[in-house]
């Protein structure tokens, strides 16, 4: 299957601009059997399904997950897995 080599998360921020994160695919797979993304820190994971439905998933103990409002794949590449 072809996945997007990378997503924007988009989080509402309580500010007047939205949050914006970039990750990147990764060799993991999650929970429900889709590949997990991560940001440059990897403290930022997200199994995102091949619809767009977005899983956060905790990179450490006590880290509370935000939902983003959206999950836009970029247009560079595609990779495929599994």
């Amino acid at each position: 299957m072809d996945y997007p080599e990378s997503y924007e998360l988009i989080f509402q921020a309580t500010g007047a601009t939205d949050d914006v994160v970039v990750v990147r695919l990764t060799a993991r797979s999650g929970a429900g059997g889709n590949p997990v993304y991560e940001d440059e820190t990897g403290i930022v994971r997200a199994e995102i399904s091949e619809r767009g439905e977005v899983r956060m998933v905790a990179s450490g103990g006590h880290q509370v997950l935000g939902v983003p409002l959206l999950a836009r794949p970029l247009t560079h590449g595609a990779r495929r897995t599994g």
